[in-house]
């Protein structure tokens, strides 16, 4: 793992927008990754993942979400509020 980018582990999930949102430190800056139902049900193959799971399936998912939110650092693919969105 690139040792300028470090992953708190901490996450929340955000009802409202049915994602996760989770902090990723990049060079000293705190940046925020999002990443919704269906993609974590992708990643994961989880076919139902809701409010209930939601936590559970993506602790299990961690280490892949967390080298696809590095890979869009890579190319710096950031949500026009400074964001890293992994669908």
């Amino acid at each position: 793992m690139n040792q300028s980018v470090l992953f708190p582990d901490l996450q929340s999930w955000d009802a409202d927008k049915q994602q996760m949102v989770f902090p990723v430190q990049v060079e000293g800056r705190t940046l925020f990754c999002v990443i919704g139902l269906e993609k974590l049900s992708a990643i994961t193959g989880v076919a139902q993942v809701d409010a209930d799971n939601v936590l559970d399936v993506f602790s299990q998912a961690r280490f892949d979400i967390e080298d696809l939110a590095e890979q869009k650092l890579e190319s710096e693919e950031f949500t026009p509020d400074g964001h890293v969105f992994l669908g």
